[in-house]
Order: structure tokens, then C-alpha cells, then sequence
């Protein structure tokens, strides 16, 4: 490549932007662009044409990395002619014509799926729309393990839930098909079995897999080694 890729980081369910404020820092102090936009969680195919949408706006070769439910979102959007590689954190690296539920469905469930709360949201013209998100007072050992309580305490009222037809909505493609691609496994996660991890980065052919002794919310707890990994990437791209 004549340019250094910018780096899109993807965040998942039950967060925001502010979750890879950690590894963008770290990025950004190594001179490189990035770009961390926001993910509505309504929909999977939504979510992937807003990030497709964003990701063709910028001049010139984009790595994508995504975390949880970003994993799903970039296998959709990084179909994008100038997304050059996937990076999955503690992702979902979905088949074409997989859903989250079906990908999960085939491995035991984690600790997040007995702490999950349901709430109706209106959708306008049509049925209400059910909103999902994490029990507050599970979420910092659940979904924020390792990050500290304070931290973790406003995160869990500050969540951003996902819409529960992301759930069983299938991917159209998969982006990994036809773009390499590389995964970390947390091993100490509580929100994805880290085995769900570990099946759809094999299945997806990852160039090189990262396993951290690391929580759910890996680019919090161990930023460093997230960011040298996403630099790993992009030099064995070039």
C-alpha cells in the first residue's frame, strides 16, 4: 500500500465510542489516523450500511476493528472496496447467513444471558421495538470486569443497549471471506464465551489469533497490547 491505512474502531453492544478511548490514544500518540465513530445498535444491517456509509467517506485504505458486537457489524461493512483487513477483539466473526443467536446457539451460554433486561422502545409506524441491555447491578463484574468500580459504575448507567432484532438478524456476507483478517480472544470473558471466539476466528481463516488473560472489555484493561496488535496488522500489510 503507497498510504498507512486510517484505523476505524467499531465499538460493540452495551457501550460506545468512549470504550476504545484507551486504544485510541495509544494509536494516536503513534502518528496514526483514526477514526471512532458511533454504532446505533438497532439493527445489524443498519448498523454495517451507517459504518459502510463512513468508512467510503474517507480518502484511501481503512483498517476496521471491531469489538463484541462491532465483530459482526465490520464482517458486514468491511465488504467496502477501500477496507483493507479486519481485526476482531473479543468479536463476533459471523458466516454469511449467520445470525448473533445462531453463532451463539451452538456453544454454552455465558454469564451475560441470566443478566440481561428487556424494554420496549417505539418505532414509529410500526410495533414497539425491544430494547436489550445489561442488569446494572451485573454489570461491572459481568460485562466491565477488570475495569475499576468507579469506572465500571457509571458505564453500567450509561450503556448503550442493542435492539433485540440485531439478535437474530443474519449477516448478509462476510467481509473475512475475501479480506484477511486477525482476532484476539479474551479468555476471561463473562459476556461471549470465549470458545464462540476462538470457532468463528479459525472458521474465518484470522492471519494471527492474540489470546489475553483479559475481560470482555479488553481495549479497556490491557489497551497497550490491543493497540500493538491492530499495529501488527497493519505493518504485515504493508
Amino acid at each position: 500500500m503507497s498510504k498507512t491505512p486510517t484505523i476505524v474502531l467499531v465499538h460493540g453492544a452495551f457501550a460506545d465510542a468512549a470504550s476504545w478511548a484507551p486504544v485510541a490514544r495509544a494509536l494516536l500518540d503513534e502518528g496514526y489516523d483514526v477514526a471512532v465513530p458511533p454504532v446505533f445498535n438497532r439493527s445489524l444491517t443498519g448498523d454495517s450500511a451507517y459504518i459502510r456509509s463512513f468508512v467510503e467517506q474517507i480518502e484511501g485504505p481503512v483498517l476496521l476493528a471491531g469489538h463484541s458486537y462491532g465483530g459482526a457489524v465490520i464482517t458486514v461493512a468491511g465488504v467496502a472496496e477501500n477496507v483493507v483487513g479486519l481485526v476482531y477483539v473479543s468479536g463476533y466473526a459471523l458466516e454469511e447467513g449467520e445470525s448473533l443467536g445462531a453463532l451463539q446457539g451452538g456453544f454454552p451460554d455465558s454469564d451475560l444471558s441470566a443478566n440481561l433486561v428487556y424494554s420496549p422502545y417505539p418505532v414509529e409506524g410500526s410495533d414497539p421495538g425491544t430494547d436489550v441491555s445489561v442488569q446494572p447491578e451485573a454489570f461491572p463484574d459481568i460485562f466491565a470486569a477488570g475495569v475499576p468500580k468507579e469506572i465500571s459504575r457509571v458505564l453500567a448507567v450509561s450503556q448503550r443497549p442493542l435492539s433485540a432484532i440485531a439478535f437474530g438478524e443474519a449477516a448478509p456476507v462476510a467481509a473475512w471471506k475475501t479480506k484477511p483478517a486477525w482476532g484476539i480472544v479474551s479468555s476471561a470473558d463473562h459476556t461471549i464465551n470465549p470458545e464462540v471466539e476462538r470457532f468463528g476466528y479459525q472458521r474465518a481463516n484470522v492471519r494471527k489469533v492474540l489470546e489475553l488473560d483479559a475481560p470482555h472489555l479488553v481495549m479497556m484493561t490491557h489497551p497497550h497490547e490491543v493497540a500493538s496488535f491492530i499495529i501488527e496488522a497493519i505493518d504485515e500489510l504493508a
